[in-house]
């Protein structure tokens, strides 16, 4: 374990984590369920491949710039994967972006929000960026309420094609708090 690693980060219900080869199950439960992937980028996989997603996961640096990595959204009493954050910092660590997904049986319960604002505070409080942003169809309505709930405001509408299918994708952003000041 890394010592300068702020993972993992305790909320009142669940808890920030690595993602470890023991959320394989969890990890593909929901990662297959289609209701649950219907809007992500991320498409369902074999176990061989989920796993070594996840061993990667659990060896990646924290927040590197111009590359995705994958936090676990954990139950905080049981320790148990109920979904997952992906949060990608721009090369110039001006702009991060964050993705989620949250199994079904944990959806609707407010834990996606507290997980979402732990992550935003983590990324405010260990680097230097000014803006989160994330983007979301115009369809997922779950999702516009969440990153509203945030404190996230509509930047941009844009026509898009995902998977084949028009649509439009909302950006959302969320600037650092006036005052704060920027780590590294």
């Amino acid at each position: 374990m890394n010592p300068l690693d702020p993972l993992p980060l305790h909320g009142a219900r669940i808890t920030l984590r690595r993602l470890r080869a023991e959320d394989l199950s969890a990890f593909q439960s929901y990662r297959q369920d289609p209701e649950v992937g219907r809007y992500q980028g991320w498409r369902p996989q074999s176990d061989a491949d989920a796993l070594a997603f996840i061993t990667a996961m659990t060896m990646a640096p924290i927040f590197p710039r111009a590359e995705w990595v994958q936090l676990g959204i954990a139950e905080r009493t049981t320790y148990e994967l109920i979904g997952d954050i992906g949060v990608c910092v721009a090369a110039d660590a001006a702009q991060a972006e964050i993705g989620f997904s949250l199994s079904r049986m944990a959806q609707g319960r407010g834990l996606a929000h507290e997980a979402l604002g732990l992550a935003t505070r983590l990324l405010f409080e260990t680097t230097p960026v000014r803006e989160i942003i994330g983007i979301t169809d115009a369809r997922n309505a779950p999702s516009i309420a969440l990153l509203e709930r945030l404190g996230m405001r509509r930047s941009a509408s844009v026509e898009a094609l995902f998977r084949g299918e028009p649509c439009v994708e909302h950006t959302y952003v969320l600037h650092r708090p006036q005052g704060e000041a920027s780590a590294r």
